[in-house]
């Protein structure tokens, strides 16, 4: 099923520019610690990567160093009904997303602010949690905005996954609606923002796309190495991708990016009118300097750009879903 699922990302992502990658992937490191057996969200901070388990296991956060080692597990009481994926939260903390839902029955999702670093710690972290505005759905990807703190959820999709976006000020007493930001790439298996703010990229099992932000326009497509599951992705300060894979003593690699894609996600000090902070400004692609949208609030894209730039994806679909009858056509007569 993953090989169909495959091919019908591939042509879904029909229109997009496809880049091709001019560095090898190197192995960051080998996880240790035999509790870590389902790799499936990653973070690098502080001369840590962070990750955690794959549903099935209980609230916690391995913080890893540079040899792969586990130097602190960060426990909570409350049981996750599906933990997939991991994004920063400022400072010595992580967004923990406890978002899966395969059979797509959950009223609501949850993410919550764990504290994390060296040493091991018992916590009881803030939560909260999210409602889709059209109905459950997958998801494996959880994505903050590094200027404006803001998280987003990319969802799980065979024919094409969607962004949606949580309330600026979340509420912990309520549950928070998600809005519907646009199309991204099928079988997301995690994302992450680069430190401009202006760019982020969204991994499945054999690619990435990078996208512009908040355009949703692809920017490139990543061939991604071979991995047994891949289901974890982070932007390292040197705008480096780390890819994790599930399995026990798995490798985490390093993929550098070609350097046109990098020329586009590089920051830059040449807008120090921005309003976004110094660190954080960049040189935006033509598209991204065509639009309105206000840095200061982050304005989503408006309907008809989002169904102009999602025309591809829907092409697509109706591509896929013929080779998908095909498939099965040709099964039924064996």
């Amino acid at each position: 099923m993953r090989a169909i699922s495959e091919v019908l990302a591939a042509l879904l992502a029909w229109g997009s520019l496809a880049v091709g990658a001019d560095a090898q992937p190197e192995v960051e490191l080998t996880f240790q610690d035999p509790e870590i057996v389902e790799s499936s969200g990653l973070v690098a901070t502080a001369g840590l990567l962070l990750t955690v388990n794959d549903s099935g296991d209980t609230g916690r956060v391995f913080a890893v160093d540079a040899g792969g080692r586990t130097v602190g597990v960060t426990r909570w009481a409350e049981e996750p009904e599906d933990v997939e994926a991991l994004a920063p939260a400022g400072d010595g903390e992580v967004w923990v997303a406890d978002i899966g839902d395969n059979r797509a029955r959950r009223d609501s999702i949850r993410i919550l602010k764990v504290p994390v670093g060296r040493g091991d710690r018992d916590v009881e972290p803030a939560g909260f949690d999210l409602t889709y505005p059209d109905g459950a759905r997958d998801a494996e990807s959880l994505l903050v905005d590094p200027t404006t703190a803001r998280v987003y959820v990319a969802t799980k999709e065979v024919f094409g996954g969607t962004l949606y976006a949580a309330p600026e000020d979340l509420d912990p007493a309520a549950p928070n609606l998600l809005e519907e930001v646009g199309p991204v790439l099928p079988i997301a298996t995690d994302g992450a923002f680069f430190p401009d703010g202006r760019h982020f990229v969204v991994r499945g099992y054999q690619r990435a796309v990078v996208y512009g932000f908040p355009s949703l326009e692809s920017e490139a497509i990543l061939d991604l190495p071979p991995q047994p599951q891949g289901e974890g992705i982070a932007v390292t300060p040197e705008l480096d991708l780390l890819l994790s894979t599930e399995g026990q003593g798995a490798e985490v690699l390093r993929l550098p990016l070609p350097e046109d894609v990098r020329a586009i996600v590089a920051p830059s000090l040449a807008s120090p009118s921005s309003a976004v902070p110094p660190q954080a400004s960049t040189t935006a692609a033509p598209s991204q300097r065509a639009s309105t949208a206000s840095r200061e609030g982050k304005e989503l894209p408006e309907t008809t750009e989002v169904q102009r730039d999602a025309m591809p994806w829907f092409l697509g679909g109706f591509l896929a879903l013929g080779v998908l009858i095909a498939l099965m056509l040709s099964l039924r007569r064996r």
